[in-house]
């Protein structure tokens, strides 16, 4: 199995590889040789992929997370892989810290990861350690040539003004005047022009309901 036969098997779950960095012998991972890649989804193709699934109709707790496990456990096996999820409790795997090593990711002026296609609402489901070595990336980071920064100033109570205040934050989401923000997403997020509206407002709300 090649890097090029994983891309094909991802498109067909609505995901694709957003990082991936050669493994290096000190690293402490399961495997010493190879690569890890991160997988994320390819969106807007994702949210109707996923919404099919058994997992998001079956009415059971983490829906999402329950489908990436399904998925990424079948993708290990058919290319010789190891399947990493950022999720399932502590201690939780540095999936910040892989994302800045692949070099499509790096910390943006409000913190959160900022994406080379996907902006500010990158997220990672998997990764895999694969056998394959990857060649590193070498995208610029889009926040040096963003003068306006947008994102810094956008959020509706300033929950980004000195840190990040999730107390602020949820308040905001939980009263009348964060409906936009539950139903469309992060305003902070969603004014980062990479990627801009590739998201579907769907997709926002699910991940709004899920941080409450």
């Amino acid at each position: 199995m090649t890097a090029s036969a994983l891309d094909d098997a991802l498109v067909l779950h609505g995901l694709h590889v957003a990082g991936a960095f050669p493994i290096q012998p000190d690293d402490a991972l399961p495997r010493k040789d190879g690569s890890l890649v991160l997988i994320s989804p390819a969106e807007p193709a994702f949210w109707p992929i996923f919404t099919a699934s058994t997992e998001y109709h079956d009415g059971q707790s983490d829906p999402m997370d329950r489908w990436s496990r399904r998925i990424g456990d079948a993708l290990a096996q058919d290319f010789g892989a190891l399947a990493l999820y950022p999720f399932g409790g502590a201690p939780f795997l540095p999936f910040y810290t892989w994302a800045l090593r692949s070099g499509r990711a790096w910390a943006s002026p409000i913190g959160f990861l900022v994406h080379d296609t996907g902006g500010l609402f990158i997220s990672y489901r998997m990764a895999l350690l694969v056998p394959w070595v990857a060649s590193p990336s070498t995208s610029p980071r889009p926040c040096d040539s963003c003068t306006d920064q947008p994102c810094a100033n956008a959020c509706p109570v300033g929950a980004f003004a000195s840190g990040y205040d999730v107390t602020a934050c949820k308040d905001h989401l939980r009263s009348p005047a964060g409906r936009d923000c539950m139903t469309q997403g992060c305003a902070a997020r969603g004014s980062c022009p990479v990627g801009q509206g590739t998201r579907l407002p769907a997709h926002a709300a699910f991940h709004m309901r899920s941080f409450l």
